[in-house]
């Protein structure tokens, strides 16, 4: 059972609860991983391209998502884009 947060918004430690909550995911995805051959390090290190691959798809979608919002305002004023 993964933690929710203790409250909703922004307080003191959330993130620490947060990776509190993470945690025994976290060493389940390791065991498993470690179980089938792969190194602590080899793991380690794909998490933080899986990681860093995130944060670049997100940066992408935001992105195009605000490209797509100028396109949407330009039609409806008439303007082409």
């Amino acid at each position: 059972m993964i933690s929710r947060p203790r409250g909703t918004g922004e307080y003191p430690d959330r993130v620490i609860d947060c990776q509190e909550a993470m945690e025994p995911g976290f060493q389940a995805i390791v065991d498993c991983m470690l179980e089938v051959g792969w190194t602590r390090g080899e793991v380690l290190r794909s998490l933080k391209r899986l990681i860093a691959a995130d944060n670049m798809t997100q940066k992408e979608n935001a992105r195009t998502e605000a490209q797509l919002a100028i396109a949407r305002a330009m039609i409806r004023v008439g303007k082409p884009f």
